[in-house]
C-alpha cells in the first residue's frame, strides 16, 4: 500500500489569496527591517519637519528613533504572524485563519495609511501612501478570492 500524502493543498483562488497574504508579509517585514535599523528618519520625514537628522536635538532624535522602532515591530509581528498563518493553518484550509490573515492586514495598514495621508495633507512631505493602499487591496482582494465565509462544500461546488 503505497502513501499518499493527505496534506490539503491550496488550490485556484484560495492559493492567489495566501500568495496575496505571503507577499504583504515579506514586504511587512522587509519595512521592519529597514526602520529597525535605520540610524536616521526616513527622507520624507525630514521634508515633513523641514529639517534634516543632523538640526534635531538629542532628545527629538531619541523620540523619533524610538517611534521608528515601535513601528519596525509593528510591521516584523505582522509579517511573522501572516507568514505563519499561511504556512500553517491557511494551508490546511482553517477558516479562523482565513478570517485572520486579512483582519491582522488591514487592522495594521488601515491606521498606516490614514496616518500617511494626514502627513501628505498636513506637510510639505510625500509619504509613501500609496504601498499603504495596496497592502489594503492585497488584503481585500485576497479575502473576497478566497471566501472564508463560504463552507468547503460551497467552495467545491463553485470551483467544479
Amino acid at each position: 500500500m503505497a502513501m499518499v500524502s493527505q496534506r490539503p493543498r491550496l488550490r485556484g483562488r484560495h492559493r492567489v489569496a495566501a500568495f496575496l497574504y505571503a507577499g504583504m508579509a515579506v514586504v511587512s517585514l522587509v519595512l521592519g527591517a529597514i526602520y529597525l535599523f535605520r540610524d536616521s528618519f526616513m527622507p520624507y520625514h525630514a521634508a515633513a519637519l523641514g529639517k534634516d537628522w543632523d538640526e534635531l536635538g538629542p532628545a527629538t532624535q531619541t523620540l523619533l528613533k524610538a517611534l521608528m522602532e515601535v513601528a519596525a515591530g509593528g510591521w516584523l509581528a505582522l509579517g511573522a504572524l501572516v507568514l505563519l498563518l499561511v504556512a500553517f493553518p491557511i494551508r490546511r484550509g482553517e477558516r479562523w485563519a482565513r478570517l485572520a490573515a486579512p483582519a491582522a492586514l488591514l487592522l495594521f495598514y488601515v491606521p498606516t495609511l490614514l496616518a500617511t495621508l494626514s502627513v501628505l495633507h498636513e506637510t510639505p512631505a510625500s509619504p509613501p501612501w500609496r504601498f499603504n493602499v495596496l497592502a489594503c487591496l492585497c488584503a481585500v482582494v485576497g479575502f473576497l478570492l478566497d471566501t472564508p465565509w463560504r463552507s468547503a462544500t460551497q467552495t467545491a461546488r463553485g470551483n467544479a
